[in-house]
């Protein structure tokens, strides 16, 4: 009998030798194809923003006007058009014209900037050092990656909208296809992992909007009182990069900066000033206020972050390093932290 058995235990071991290779060299072509195209997870995490801002708008007129079915979610995003459209027609033309003055007087705000900085005494050796250990030859990868991503700046945008678009429309199909790849005993906590992430970011995007708002009326604000030229363009700069925790502020000030500094050395010192105390207030006194009933991102991971996934991913890793921590967290949370907790809790009692 036991000699009878054995080819059949044989060929049952062999069966599932080859098993376990075929899924092993299925995974490491799926994180060969994922680590090649990696702008691609990009691209849907762009999207899946998209479409959990025009869903919270959804949510927040369903609850307001009881309307039925999918009416809210089309009045969110009639209402998103019309707003922006709204924006145009008040100070699109401005911000348009502001905008290709702006790039036209760049390079001699440069030079102007350089020679400045040459001049004085007190920043003379600090820019001496800047140059000679070539600061901007080491970011340029890093920048570089950002416009030159697999799409360039505005594809990339463009694909996103796309995706962005589908997941509004059918958000549940796509939810239910990604359920469907786990294992039939995991799929009801899946799908809650994906409801609470959805959840943490539809939060995260409230609270960046609200700030980015805040940045860009203090902003213009500051400048406009100062009597600075292009105001209007440097606010609305000022306000998109808050989207950037951390390094979009240090960014929006150098054009800022620039301006000013061709108006006087005073001037651009009170804008760096107008640009610290916006910073002080929105960091320390505003958002808090906002995310005492929102999402709270510890912001020693904000940073690290960014430095880790910008270095592996570029430009888009800088901006999109908030959310992909949000999401993070969600997971360690429920599939870690919670299961611990439980295991320590049943081995108390």
């Amino acid at each position: 009998m036991k000699e009878q058995n054995s080819p059949n235990a044989n060929t049952t071991f062999l069966d599932k030798v080859w098993t376990a290779v075929g899924i092993t060299a299925l995974v490491t072509i799926i994180l060969l194809l994922l680590w090649k195209a990696v702008n691609v997870l990009l691209f849907i995490l762009m999207g899946v923003i998209i479409s959990v801002f025009f869903h919270g708008l959804a949510g927040m007129i369903a609850r307001k006007t009881k309307l039925p079915g999918k009416w809210p979610l089309f009045a969110s995003i009639l209402i998103t058009i019309l707003f922006l459209t709204g924006v145009f027609f008040l100070i699109g033309t401005r911000v348009v014209d502001e905008a290709m003055r702006f790039s036209k007087e760049v390079p001699a705000l440069i030079e102007d900037a350089k020679a400045y900085l040459e001049k004085n005494e007190m920043f003379r050796s600090a820019y001496q050092k800047a140059k000679s250990s070539q600061m901007l030859q080491k970011l340029s990868p890093v920048l570089g990656s950002f416009f030159n991503s697999t799409l360039g700046f505005f594809g990339d945008i463009y694909v996103a909208l796309f995706i962005g678009v589908f997941f509004t429309a059918t958000p549940k199909e796509y939810k239910m296809g990604v359920v469907k790849l786990l294992p039939a005993k995991a799929r009801a906590e899946g799908a809650e992992i994906i409801n609470l992430t959805a959840q943490n970011l539809r939060a995260w995007l409230k609270g960046m909007l609200f700030s980015m708002f805040v940045v860009f009326v203090l902003t213009a604000i500051g400048l406009s009182i100062l009597g600075i030229d292009l105001w209007l363009i440097l606010a609305l700069i000022a306000g998109l990069l808050s989207f950037i925790p951390n390094f979009g502020p240090v960014i929006a000030v150098i054009p800022a900066a620039l301006v000013a500094l061709a108006q006087s050395p005073t001037t651009a010192a009170w804008v760096i000033l107008i640009y610290c105390v916006v910073q002080v207030l929105e960091s320390n006194f505003i958002t808090p206020l906002v995310q005492q009933e929102l999402i709270k991102t510890p912001p020693a991971l904000i940073i690290i972050s960014q430095v880790f996934i910008g270095i592996w991913l570029g430009g888009w890793g800088i901006v999109l390093a908030t959310p992909i921590l949000v999401i993070v967290m969600v997971m360690v949370n429920e599939l870690y932290i919670k299961k611990q907790d439980q295991l320590q809790q049943s081995a108390m009692d």
